[in-house]
């Protein structure tokens, strides 16, 4: 057991260290999301299971505050993984696919940014919010894992942490979540 537990927190800080690699793409990110944030606009999450828990996790630190020593103005930020109701009447009507996409159909506005979060690049719902974000002009990303999958294909930027395992991927996932939630408000309060 003492070797599992070693493996996995060896496997796990080799991939948080991997996003060493990609810190200027993650400075840009958040100089993108401030930007829209900036210009009156608010960023979306969106995915499934253990990533629609990041998304709503994320969505809060944006709205709530993600340094608890730092009081600051509520900034405009939602996570499409919360309402029940809408996401079960849907999933009905139109098919699981549609719950995020539908949401971008209605509350997704020009100049908005979409983060899609995916562990395997392919969750359809997420890449059908993508095709959506993209007819209405709004930046999309996508925070993914193994090789990205499909819809890395029609994000304008993608974020792939390069591990198979889905729990290191999740767990990248939400460490490049606060980073970029501690970016932002640096950017955005001028610190």
């Amino acid at each position: 057991m003492k070797n599992i537990i070693a493996e996995i927190i060896e496997d796990h800080i080799s991939t948080i260290k991997s996003l060493d690699n990609i810190n200027e793409d993650i400075i840009e990110i958040a100089r993108d999301m401030t930007e829209v944030l900036k210009n009156g606009n608010k960023v979306i999450f969106c995915g499934n299971g253990g990533s629609a828990a990041d998304a709503q996790h994320l969505a809060t630190e944006f709205v709530v505050r993600f340094r608890s020593d730092f009081n600051r103005k509520s900034l405009p930020c939602i996570s499409l993984t919360t309402n029940s109701s809408l996401l079960t009447a849907c999933a009905n009507d139109y098919g699981f696919e549609e719950i995020f996409a539908r949401q971008m159909e209605g509350l997704g506005r020009e100049g908005d940014y979409l983060v899609g979060i995916s562990t395997s690049g392919n969750s359809k719902n997420v890449y059908k919010a993508v095709q959506v974000a993209k007819q209405k002009n709004i930046t999309t990303l996508l925070l993914s894992g193994k090789d990205g999958g499909n819809i890395k294909n029609i994000v304008d930027k993608s974020i792939i942490v390069t591990n198979y395992n889905t729990a290191r991927i999740q767990e990248a996932h939400i460490t490049l979540g606060h980073i970029l939630c501690l970016l932002v408000e640096k950017f955005y309060f001028n610190e």
